[in-house]
């Protein structure tokens, strides 16, 4: 491995959490100098020496190896989660290590699982930077990957495509510098966008900006503890719906139909599978709340369903009342979505919609060529034919990610599971999701959780962020000498 190329490409990751460091310190400077003014500027300085440290000591060289670029994703990640867990850690209160800990690897996981109780206790500065490291880990799961392989390189290449999504069209895998390009504009428009939204509506600018940091990337965290519900604003929870929706559809459809000026591109069959998805998920749940008298009203029922759906299925984790005491059906539902999740190509995390179609595909060509042995089959995604090398990855990894979830388990009952949470927060820190069902449900958090769990379950959310393979390639790359 070269360490040249490694250092210096983490040190990008590293200068980048300090950059909003420091404007977290602008914030309490604007608050008169809040308690978390020590913290924060503590932390900048040691973040911003290890970050600079490479490029004034380590010489710039352009060679770069597949094993680089996947230690360079793993270390960036690691080592984000660490430093930025310090202004939490050294600000105190209910940040406990394991406590810091947890909640930075669900900041830039863009899980927001949260171990906050009350929310607003918080002073101000760390509340923006809670939701600065969704920003930040938003946009390094969309472009990151991208941006620090060489342009020329054919590792770039075959790092892209590990992300399958039917919108990767010819001219998407090759030109890379336009993806980037693509995804980096689109992430950074649905975030202004994003904004003015609720601005409009509302919301106090720094409200306003902290929930568009958290949606555009599909993260949960918010300003306060009762979630987007704390607005009672129906048209607030009404545009937040739309807002997560457009964070877990693949961002080069939203590039294209603006691009285009047409809404040809909405027709690709993995947006029209989820938006069905959605809708037939979003319309149980609401009829469940309804019927079984957990709503008083069918705007109610309907505004709470498909709220809660959508945001457990873009991963976002919003939340507008609290599931806890839901009924067994639309409960279900929601684990359902959590699974699913949104598309490829955007800051969601869990399987993705497009690997269940795949899967339902595989399935439906393998029974076929149960029936007919001598006949030829083909999977198709759109206009594209997907082949072998294509298909059995993905197959692969929905069964990697359900073992991921039954050894989770397994290990939180081991050590201890005194809430019931195992499988169910293991599901939800894996999809990256945040809140579940019960004590860790939607206006939950998971401060009662053992440490050890906390620690398992943050790494389950590293494991959904960076999406498994690149974390064994890692492993097998430490572990095996001779490659």
């Amino acid at each position: 491995m070269n360490l040249r190329v490694i250092s210096r490409n983490v040190g990008v990751a590293l200068l980048v959490s300090a950059l909003f460091m420091l404007l977290s310190i602008v914030v309490s400077l604007i608050e008169g100098g809040d308690s978390a003014l020590a913290p924060l500027l503590i932390s900048f300085t040691l973040t911003f020496i290890f970050g600079i440290f490479p490029f004034i000591f380590v010489r710039k060289t352009s060679q770069i190896t597949l094993k680089d670029g996947y230690m360079i994703i793993f270390l960036s990640w690691l080592l984000s989660f660490v430093f930025g867990s310090l202004p939490y850690a050294l600000w105190g209160g209910p940040f406990t290590l394991i406590n810091a800990w947890f909640e930075s690897v669900s900041g830039f996981t863009t899980t927001g699982a949260t171990i906050l109780e009350d929310v607003e206790a918080l002073p101000r500065s760390l509340i923006f930077w809670r939701a600065s490291t969704h920003f930040i880990g938003g946009l390094g799961v969309v472009v990151f990957l991208l941006l620090i392989i060489p342009n020329s390189s054919p590792v770039r290449l075959r790092l892209t495509n590990m992300e399958l999504s039917s919108l990767s069209r010819d001219d998407y895998r090759s030109r890379t510098n336009r993806s980037v390009s693509i995804f980096a504009w689109v992430y950074l428009a649905l975030g202004g966008f994003s904004f003015l939204v609720y601005l409009i509506l509302g919301m106090k600018p720094f409200d306003a900006i902290c929930h568009a940091f958290s949606v555009s990337a599909a993260g949960g965290f918010s300003t306060r503890t009762l979630s987007i519900g704390a607005f009672g604003s129906p048209l607030i929870s009404i545009a937040t719906i739309f807002l997560m929706f457009l964070a877990s559809i693949h961002f080069g459809i939203i590039f294209m139909v603006f691009a285009l000026g047409s809404i040809r591109p909405l027709r690709n069959p993995v947006l029209r599978f989820y938006v069905g998805a959605l809708v037939v998920i979003s319309v149980i749940t609401s009829l469940s709340l309804k019927l079984q008298g957990v709503d008083d009203s069918w705007g109610n029922a309907f505004l709470d369903g498909t709220f809660h759906v959508v945001s457990y299925a873009s991963t976002t984790g919003f939340a507008i009342s609290d599931n806890a005491a839901w009924p067994s059906l639309p409960c279900f539902m929601l684990v359902l979505v959590s699974l699913i999740c949104g598309c490829a190509g955007s800051p969601t995390g869990g399987i993705k919609v497009d690997r269940v179609i795949v899967l339902f595909k595989a399935i439906h060509m393998q029974i076929l060529k149960t029936l007919n042995p001598s006949s030829v089959y083909e999977i198709r995604m759109g206009r594209r034919i997907l082949h072998d090398e294509e298909i059995y990855p993905q197959v692969l990894y929905i069964a990697m990610f359900a073992m991921l979830i039954a050894v989770s388990s397994i290990l939180c009952i081991i050590t201890g599971d005194p809430n019931g949470n195992a499988l169910t927060g293991s599901l939800a820190t894996l999809s990256n999701v945040g809140p579940s069902l019960g004590n860790i449900g939607s206006m939950g958090n998971y401060n009662a959780e053992p440490g050890m769990m906390k620690f398992f379950f943050s790494v389950n959310m590293f494991l959904g962020r960076v999406e498994i393979y690149p974390i064994l390639a890692v492993l097998s790359s430490i572990f095996n000498r001779r490659g």
